[in-house]
């Protein structure tokens, strides 16, 4: 009798999560991924730069996001949509017109090593930076910030 209860109790709980897991997607935050056009891409001194820049930061910080299929599921969706959202809110390489100094902050968290940050590399590995691409990038931007 026991063990019949437990399977009962299993089943109802896995009922239970499969259906939150259904109704969480009825949650429209998410749902929609704006890429508002590019008004002006940052000015990158070299190629190698812009590619670092491209693999590594542009996903959260610019206009060009590629939405991965994760990114159309609750709860990823909300956890992608606001990174995002507050990586284009922090520097957006997209609106390089509307700059404000963006650059050297940006050197100073690639520098900390807080950017890109740890959760993102885990899933996209090709975008963790290696001491030389830092290197580039770093020097890419403060170029950048002495132009303008």
């Amino acid at each position: 009798m026991p063990r019949r209860r437990f399977r009962r109790w299993i089943l109802i709980l896995g009922v239970a999560v499969f259906g939150l897991a259904l109704v969480i997607q009825l949650v429209p935050y998410g749902w929609h991924h704006p890429n508002p056009p590019v008004t002006a891409d940052a000015p990158w001194p070299s190629d190698a730069a812009r590619r670092i820049a491209v693999t590594s930061c542009y996903d959260c910080h610019s206009n060009e996001t590629d939405w991965p299929v994760y990114s159309y599921v609750a709860p990823m969706s909300w956890l992608v949509r606001k990174d995002v959202e507050d990586g284009r809110d922090e520097l957006n390489f997209s609106t390089w017109d509307e700059d404000d100094n963006d650059a050297d902050d940006a050197v100073e968290t690639i520098e900390s090593g807080s950017m890109p940050p740890r959760r993102y590399t885990l899933i996209h590995r090709d975008a963790s930076l290696s001491s030389e691409e830092k290197a580039v990038l770093i020097e890419a931007l403060r170029i950048i910030d002495e132009q303008r």
